[in-house]
């Protein structure tokens, strides 16, 4: 059973956008950052963005998606978004949601104890 789980996938063209949603629960919702990865065919899973949900939301991003994709949460409901916007082909893939209870570098998959299911994001030109 997913413990979080990401909603908003599709298929968009070149250009276009989507929001991701992942909503979690208390036990599953990071204590420490919520993060995006995402996985395209034959390629590594990479992070995308991270938000911290202790303190202040300090925020990181995967340099090709600076300035096009916006990390966002409301705690309050446990849930975490994604929008983007300017979206190319090589944003193309499965869109993951991870909660982390203790933090270490953002972009370690390994600092992520809870993974959702995932959703797809198709981008054609």
């Amino acid at each position: 059973q997913a413990q979080l789980v990401e909603s908003g996938g599709g298929s968009v063209q070149a250009g276009g956008s989507l929001r991701l949603s992942c909503a979690g629960s208390s036990s599953t919702y990071g204590r420490f950052r919520m993060a995006w990865f995402r996985q395209a065919p034959g390629k590594e899973r990479e992070a995308v963005a991270a938000i911290a949900t202790v303190g202040y939301p300090v925020t990181h991003y995967l340099g090709s998606v600076q300035d096009r994709f916006t990390i966002s949460q409301d705690a309050t409901k446990n849930t975490l978004y994604l929008q983007m916007t300017s979206l190319r082909v090589e944003d193309s893939g499965m869109y993951y949601c991870a909660g982390s209870q203790d933090g270490g570098r953002w972009n370690n998959p390994q600092r992520y104890e809870s993974w959702g299911q995932g959703t797809r994001v198709t981008v054609s030109s």
